[in-house]
């Protein structure tokens, strides 16, 4: 019977790496095709300081472009006209000096009715210079603060009702929290880093915490792995939860049915690796209890929990933004950013954030915490050592988001998690220094919002 088993395992594990080699394969290959949310960024970023400069006081102006609206414009011009958004096609177009020639051809490709047609009156003033349109166009973009200010000014529209003082005092707020933020976690991450590092070189040891791996071996880690977190979850699953969505978002705008697709889709992703590692526990220990903490959770005191996961995701701060900013000098115009990350920086439903922000700091690290730190890693620090236990989760982890070009900065990232895992001896708190990991890209890219 055992003889049996041991075969059927085999043959699935066997079965299930053929499938996540060439799932894998696929997705880091597409991962190459997928635009780069770092653009988007800087333009917003752009777009946030024109709206806040006349509330920029003079002495700090000299850290602001002499022209943000020349910078926008050169930015965009290095960008393919077909490949920018329809919005960033409309800026493009509004940017033009007035004296250069564009095809008519540009002032079409809009399939949003309210952009064409702006597009279509910027088209009649360009063959026309005393043609002025009605001010009803710009009455849509009145939650578009920065198309609504350049529209405006191209056509002398008043804008002082809604391009106000207290726009621009909240625009520079913005931007001031935007660009703290970083840099006071980078000081603070690498004293702590620098602090802990003193008191190894003191102590001559790292204090790992105690930690208790489940029975399990290589097999069971190939099954789980790429059978129930590839083959169910990434392949078979999507299909249950995207005919969901489909069925029952008929009638929900393009946010919602988006936000939608992605929380369903890593609820069911979960269901299939979470239910292995049930059958796995109820096998090797012949049953399972809901009061027995299998992944070391420890989250009491919570106060402990708490501390232990914002000091791991503060002391890794630095170590992602270095390796992200090598990774932005060795390789030009990167692809492959995660597409939920564009999804949050531009969608205006307040019902697809709330969506997004539960999918991002608690069902993402909840899973991910443990499937990665919760029974690979301990049973890869068991069967390898602590270090290469560190390295070969952290590995699996990056390569599992299917992202080439942001595999470095995950990498490292994963690191800090399984070292937070062990030195803690508390998987809560990895799963917390993950949440404000989530919950910081969160917020700047919801900061970012014009």
């Amino acid at each position: 019977m055992n003889t049996k088993n041991s075969s059927v395992k085999i043959f699935l594990a066997i079965v299930s790496l053929i499938i996540t080699f060439f799932v894998w394969q696929q997705g880091l290959k597409e991962s190459l095709n997928r635009p780069s949310v770092s653009f988007d960024i800087s333009q917003k970023e752009f777009e946030i300081s024109e709206l806040a400069m006349p509330a920029v006081p003079e002495n700090l102006k000299i850290f602001f472009p002499n022209s943000v609206r020349k910078e926008m414009k050169n930015s965009l011009s290095k960008i393919s006209f077909s490949e920018l958004t329809e919005r960033s096609r409309l800026i493009w177009i509004i940017l033009q000096n007035p004296e250069k020639q564009i095809d008519q051809s540009y002032f079409n490709r809009f399939d949003n009715p309210i952009y064409l047609n702006i597009s279509q009156n910027l088209y009649k003033s360009y063959l026309s210079k005393s043609y002025k349109p009605s001010i009803k166009i710009i009455s849509d973009l009145k939650n578009d603060k920065y198309l609504f200010n350049l529209v405006s000014d191209k056509f002398n529209f008043n804008k002082d009702e809604i391009i106000t003082n207290s726009l621009a005092k909240f625009m520079f707020f913005k931007l001031i929290i935007i660009r703290t933020i970083p840099l006071l976690s980078i000081l603070v991450g690498t004293l702590l880093v620098i602090k802990s590092l003193w008191r190894i070189i003191k102590l001559k040891k790292i204090n790992w915490a105690d930690y208790e791996p489940l029975n399990l071996n290589a097999l069971d880690m190939i099954l789980l792995v790429s059978g129930g977190f590839v083959v169910l979850g990434e392949v078979v699953s999507p299909l249950i939860s995207i005919t969901l969505v489909e069925l029952f978002s008929k009638n929900f705008s393009y946010e919602i049915t988006q936000s939608l697709r992605i929380f369903l889709g890593y609820l069911f992703m979960a269901l299939p690796p979470l239910y292995i590692i049930y059958k796995q526990i109820k096998f090797t220990d012949k049953q399972f209890s809901l009061e027995k903490d299998y992944f070391q959770f420890r989250i009491k005191p919570i106060k402990e929990s708490i501390y232990q996961g914002f000091k791991g995701w503060i002391m890794i701060i630095p170590f992602v933004l270095l390796t992200s900013l090598i990774m932005n000098l060795i390789v030009k115009n990167q692809a492959g950013s995660n597409p939920l990350l564009e999804i949050v920086l531009n969608t205006n439903n307040y019902f697809a954030f709330i969506l997004l922000f539960l999918t991002t700091t608690l069902i993402a690290p909840l899973f991910e915490e443990i499937i990665f730190r919760g029974v690979l890693l301990p049973v890869f620090a068991r069967d390898f050592g602590k270090v290469f236990g560190i390295f070969i989760s952290s590995f699996v982890f990056a390569l599992a988001h299917l992202s080439l070009n942001e595999f470095p900065p995950l990498f490292i990232l994963g690191i800090g998690l399984a070292a937070t895992r062990l030195i803690s001896g508390r998987l809560s708190s990895s799963v917390i220094m993950h949440s404000f990991w989530n919950g910081l890209t969160f917020l700047n890219l919801f900061l970012l919002r014009t």
